[in-house]
């Protein structure tokens, strides 16, 4: 799965830290995710997508890889 997660967090010049705290996750949550080390849950992409008022899919989206 690719994101674009620290290109819309920049957009709205957030820190990972002001992105956490909007989401109820720590700093280093925000940082696995924007790094590809961490998936976040449905809860937790429904939660980042309605801070930068977009649907899930402008954010988060799977590769060809993640069907295998």
């Amino acid at each position: 799965m690719t994101n674009s997660l620290k290109v819309e967090r920049a957009k709205r010049n957030y820190t990972q830290a002001n992105l956490a705290e909007k989401v109820s996750v720590s700093r280093q949550t925000i940082n696995s995710i924007e790094i590809g080390k961490y998936v976040p849950s449905t809860l937790l992409a429904l939660k980042i997508a309605r801070v930068f008022n977009t649907s899930v899919d402008e954010i988060f989206c799977l590769e060809d890889s993640d069907f295998l």
